[in-house]
């Protein structure tokens, strides 16, 4: 059989040389376009870089969700102990005769370990970032603090993947997993501002925002639930659910957060009255956070810099986004592309919001503002 144990050295050495290639490509990129940058340039360029293929690693980690591909490679780190499904071939083979429609086919196997390649490739340029961070340091108006942050997390991160896999789905660690990776966007736009060093001009304090990207927060770890528990379709209609304005709901069984998925805490099936009250908390709350966004942005038009309205403007349009795809899952029936775009957005609203948490601060950390001063 190719179940073998991931501590055999060829799958591993494998799986190691087929990410170290895969990320040779965007590393050989950064390098050739900023090798003769300075420091701060190049470390601003790798961090963008990488906070672009997390977006991404986002949207398809919520692909691999939609399509059921959570586990198929029902093993972690790789594929039936194989560094990918073609040396699977036999195993997917005989899980997909004993099981047509479940969860191992070689598409979703591909998916699967796509999503991985990915983010092990995301972890790998997040080491090198830290890395070199720690090496310039002396360089650099401040310490390397936010990449090795970052550094950390994506290890927790990872773990969070292995046991999304190896506790099947288990729905309170499938959501941590995803609110894992929108913290890992936080970071990484907090570690690209820090290097860019783009303050915006003194206005609006911290406090507003911050209030704002916890609700952001809180409305994923919602849909995140809606999401690792298959509740989006347990309304039809809209504004209604299901015919009525407000139906029945099951919130105690629906917010257990110990249980597998599928299942009550007590160990019989999850009532239909739980998913239920599990979608209807995600819409009642998009209210709450809509709400705080559009203050916000209303607070921001009255700034009269124009770096403020550019950020009013992108949350306008992203807001805008997000209800026509909310809305478009339900009345439509869940498409794939709507779903995906909603979870984008959702990624975006955060990463825009943590920019501009990140650039209302001083010009120039203490060790600029020291070297700066008169001898």
């Amino acid at each position: 059989m190719a179940m073998l144990d991931m501590a055999g050295p060829s799958p591993a050495l494998k799986l190691t040389a087929l990410v170290l290639l895969v990320a040779l490509l965007p590393l050989s990129w950064w390098w050739l376009r900023q090798r003769a940058a300075s420091s701060r340039a190049r470390l601003a360029a790798l961090t963008a870089l990488t906070l672009f293929l997390t977006f991404d690693l986002i949207v398809f980690g919520a692909f691999t969700r939609l399509t059921d591909s959570g586990l198929g490679c029902p093993d972690w780190p790789g594929c039936y102990g194989q560094a990918s499904p073609l040396g699977a071939q036999a195993d997917i083979h005989a899980a997909q005769q004993a099981m047509p429609s479940g969860p191992v086919t070689w598409t979703k196997a591909w998916i699967e370990m796509l999503h991985r390649y990915l983010a092990m490739v995301v972890g790998l340029l997040i080491l090198v970032a830290a890395v070199f961070s720690w090496r310039v340091r002396a360089r650099l108006p401040h310490s390397p603090w936010w990449a090795l942050a970052t550094l950390a997390w994506v290890i927790v991160q990872g773990l969070f993947g292995k046991y999304t896999v190896t506790l099947k789905l288990y729905p309170a660690v499938v959501t941590l997993h995803l609110l894992g990776a929108v913290l890992l966007l936080v970071l990484l736009v907090r570690q690209h501002e820090s290097f860019a060093d783009r303050p915006l001009p003194p206005g609006l304090p911290r406090g507003p925002v911050l209030a704002v990207l916890a609700l952001v927060l809180g409305q994923i770890a919602l849909g995140g639930w809606v999401s690792t528990n298959y509740a989006v379709l347990a309304c039809r209609g809209f504004p209604d659910c299901n015919g009525a304005w407000w139906p029945a709901m099951d919130a105690a069984h629906g917010f257990t957060l110990l249980r597998e998925l599928g299942r009550a805490g007590h160990g019989g099936y999850l009532p239909f009255e739980a998913l239920v009250a599990i979608h209807m908390a995600h819409r009642l709350f998009a209210v709450v956070a809509v709400g705080g966004l559009v203050w916000l942005m209303l607070r921001l038009r009255r700034e009269p810099a124009a770096p403020y309205r550019r950020y009013a403007g992108l949350l306008a349009a992203l807001v805008l986004a997000q209800v026509a795809t909310g809305l478009s899952n339900v009345v439509l029936d869940w498409p794939i592309a709507a779903a995906l775009a909603h979870s984008g957005g959702a990624a975006a609203l955060v990463g825009v919001l943590s920019s501009l948490l990140a650039r209302l601060r001083p010009a120039a950390g203490p060790v600029a503002a020291r070297a700066a001063q008169p001898a």
